[in-house]
């Protein structure tokens, strides 16, 4: 169970809330603006005006709460600074490689924690990675023309995708690579199978390939009491059944896993 709903929520052109001064709010107007949003000061003209989103960052704590409850009985959502109860959101860290975003959160925990991840991604992901995404974007109409069903799009995507793929996000150029890849890409085995034990709950004991099955699945059959830990690292809009041999013959296409858990003793 996650605590949060990541969400990313477009205010190009909007009115956004930030009340108060000083260094709590200085950073969430910066935030505003470089999401293309226009600062708000004035808490009755935001509520006259219908604005939806507030950042409420004065130094008083009681100051806070009685402006979170207005704004929030006006049909805001509000994010208290360092005041997590009070928040109906929280704001991650962030790693720009636009249009990719990559939010760091840790729901009002701890943003340094939330901050040095960020860091360490930062190092990690290549600074063209925006440029695979818009290159994708641009190829989209000649990869719906090259693979027409949406498994078989994704199933391409996997594979090139992946750790060592032809677009291996993780290294440089690959972007450049998007062209060359449709003009030699196929659709990969309709359908393939496989099936694995897991020992605990601890998701840090699948090895790499089992996250990775895991990852790209189209359907999940459960041969037991799989753990919902290990089952959380599935694709949210796989099938999830539970095994049987009608249900795995009916897996006609994609991938499907055969997932048991066998605890040791």
């Amino acid at each position: 169970m996650i605590s949060s709903l990541p969400l990313f929520h477009r205010i190009q052109g909007q009115k956004v809330l930030v009340l108060g001064d000083g260094d709590a709010a200085e950073p969430k107007k910066r935030l505003v603006e470089r999401a293309g949003g226009e600062v708000e000061t004035d808490m009755q003209r935001a509520i006259d005006e219908g604005v939806r989103i507030a950042f409420v960052a004065y130094e008083d704590a009681r100051a806070c709460e009685n402006a979170a409850i207005n704004l929030r009985c006006a049909g805001m959502l509000v994010n208290v600074v360092d005041m997590p109860s009070l928040c109906d959101f929280t704001t991650p860290s962030i790693l720009d490689r636009d249009p990719v975003l990559i939010a760091v959160g840790t729901g009002g925990a701890s943003a340094g924690l939330a901050k040095h991840l960020r860091l360490r991604l930062e190092r990690i992901l290549p600074q063209g990675l925006g440029r695979l995404a818009e290159a994708l974007f641009s190829a989209r109409d000649t990869l719906r023309e090259k693979f027409p069903e949406a498994s078989g799009r994704r199933r391409a995507l996997d594979e090139a995708l992946r750790e060592g793929g032809a677009l291996d996000p993780f290294r440089e150029g690959s972007a450049d690579s998007v062209d060359q890849w449709l003009e030699r890409s196929s659709l990969p085995q309709d359908r393939l199978e496989v099936s694995f034990d897991v020992s605990s709950g601890d998701p840090e004991d699948l090895t790499i390939k089992q996250a990775r099955w895991l990852g790209e699945a189209d359907t999940v059959l459960i041969d037991s009491e799989v753990p919902d830990t290990i089952l959380a690292r599935a694709r949210a809009d796989a099938a999830r059944l539970p095994y049987s041999e009608k249900a795995r013959t009916a897996a006609t296409t994609g991938l499907t896993v055969i997932l048991r858990y066998r605890p040791t003793a």
